[in-house]
């Protein structure tokens, strides 16, 4: 059997990438591959000479299967073109690629990345929150001493930022929760420090933006009280959430990304009481409490807190912009957990007739399957990706790595996946109308101040208009965008039979 695979070379003689076709034949060894210029489409060893050389990496993997299963990607499908972007989102899944073990060769590309290429990937990697977790694993791969002086010294003020930053939150955290446990308010911590150590090795390198806890229904309104005597304001309520601020500032920058700062921000998600009405429903009722920064806190049993992570990888996929860290989080947890048959088989026998569970968590599963290679075990995946829709599947093969690697504020792609949740039997909360052509504007960022200066209002307003201006553009482009790219996913259901 001999395969034709597509090889994209990188000529660091010059700025375009080219792309040529060969032949390859299982036995030959993956790795490094090199095509010789102008020799049409014959691949070469990389210890043969040729007059002209052009690197290429070749990873190559188990066949394909028919049927799709075990996270393979589905036969004959490509990843829609990204066009000049190729170059971009080789280098961004090559710092992901990173975090594998074993590492693939793709990876070592950062080794060999000019400056203007690491400039324009640090400003990706902060958005996605990977940035921090890039240099300790560098660090432990010992790479971190080949990068450039000037990116490895903005890397190291980074995690030392993000490390005061962490601290500065977790001690706001500690009191908030202390106030909580004075007045009996049954809770649990979402995410943050709960992810460790299964997801993230050490708090600060996880770069977060708010304090997240699981409230019961009964006592969310002591729960805001409490927020509010503590300065807090609440800013929106959609669905179960509750979101907060306080001490807000009218800026907006990248350079404060990781510094810490007086303003917070709390979400509160209500976990409604039994059919009962006697005592905790759910999550609540199974909590651990584990002695963490002085107090004893609840978190979620193992079981729910991977269920709930999944499922936020999943929305984070169902939404224009996908923060790869979450993704990779999720990753670790499952690598954690690869041989704990146990933990699986409690899985399963919770969430396997939970459809939205299977489909949401199968579709992650997939997405980095094909990204990071195969990882998850087969007690995980025969009952989320093994049942994924046909649909659901395509997406992902389409869609999915423009949707991981992709760059703030993202696309409407998710539109697509939405409708195919709803064939499948699971409706989204928002119409894709809705979503297409939004009839609210977004809501403000920071509120007025009581006793507002003159400046911190000028400030206010310029903040919020950059932000309208910057959604407008958003929901233009990306519109025009979706349109043409919904014609072209209707014709791949038909090619495909779906």
């Amino acid at each position: 059997m001999r395969w034709q695979v597509l090889l994209v070379t990188s000529n660091r003689l010059g700025p375009r990438l080219r792309q040529r076709r060969a032949t390859w034949t299982p036995g030959t060894p993956s790795g490094r591959y090199t095509l010789a210029s102008g020799s049409g489409p014959a691949l070469r060893s990389a210890t043969e000479p040729t007059a002209k050389r052009a690197a290429v990496t070749l990873r190559v993997g188990t066949p394909r299967s028919a049927s799709g299963k075990n996270g393979t990607r589905t036969p004959g499908v490509a990843s829609a073109p990204w066009s000049h972007r190729d170059s971009d989102h080789q280098i961004r899944e090559a710092a992901l690629l990173s975090f594998c073990d074993p590492i693939p060769a793709a990876a070592a590309e950062l080794l060999r990345l000019r400056s203007s290429e690491w400039r324009k990937l640090l400003t990706w990697l902060d958005i996605s929150g990977l940035a921090v977790y890039l240099l300790d694993r560098l660090d432990a791969l010992e790479w971190s001493t080949s990068l450039p002086p000037a990116v490895l010294q903005g890397l190291r003020r980074r995690m030392a930022e993000n490390g005061a930053r962490t601290q500065s939150m977790i001690r706001e955290s500690v009191a908030i929760q202390e106030e909580f446990q004075s007045a009996s308010i049954s809770y649990a911590v979402l995410k943050g420090v709960s992810f460790c150590p299964s997801s993230v090795p050490r708090p600060e390198l996880r770069h977060q933006f708010d304090l997240d806890y699981l409230v019961a229904e009964e006592d969310v309104a002591d729960a805001r009280r409490l927020l509010e005597k503590r300065g807090y304001r609440l800013y929106a309520v959609s669905g179960k959430s509750w979101e907060f601020k306080a001490n807000e500032r009218p800026t907006l920058s990248i350079k404060d990304l990781y510094r810490a700062s007086p303003g917070y921000a709390v979400e509160l998600h209500l976990e409604q009481r039994n059919r009962h009405g006697a005592g905790p429903a759910g999550r609540l009722s199974r909590v651990l409490h584990k002695e963490l920064y002085g107090i004893s806190m609840p978190v979620l049993a193992p079981v729910d807190l991977f269920l709930g992570q999944g499922l936020h990888a999943f929305k984070d996929v169902c939404s224009a912009f996908s923060r790869t860290a979450h993704l990779l989080e999720f990753y670790r947890h499952v690598m954690t957990r690869r041989t704990d048959a146990a933990f699986w088989e409690e899985l399963a026998s919770t969430a396997a007739e939970d459809r939205r569970a299977a489909v949401g968590i199968g579709a992650v599963v997939y997405l980095l399957t094909d990204i990071l290679g195969l990882f998850a075990p087969p007690a995980l995946t025969s009952w989320t990706v093994d049942t994924l829709p046909p649909r659901i599947r395509l997406w992902v093969d389409r869609y999915g790595r423009q949707t991981a690697l992709g760059q703030h504020p993202g696309t409407k792609l998710y539109l697509l996946l939405q409708h195919e949740l709803e064939v499948a039997g699971l409706p989204a909360g928002r119409s894709s109308r809705a979503a297409l052509l939004p009839s609210k504007l977004p809501p403000p960022v920071m509120k007025a101040l009581q006793d507002e200066p003159t400046g911190i209002r000028i400030a206010r307003y310029r903040l919020q208009l950059d932000v309208l201006c910057s959604r407008l553009r958003f929901h233009l482009l990306e519109g025009a965008r979706y349109s043409l790219e919904a014609y072209q996913w209707r014709k791949c259901l038909k090619q495909h039979h779906l």
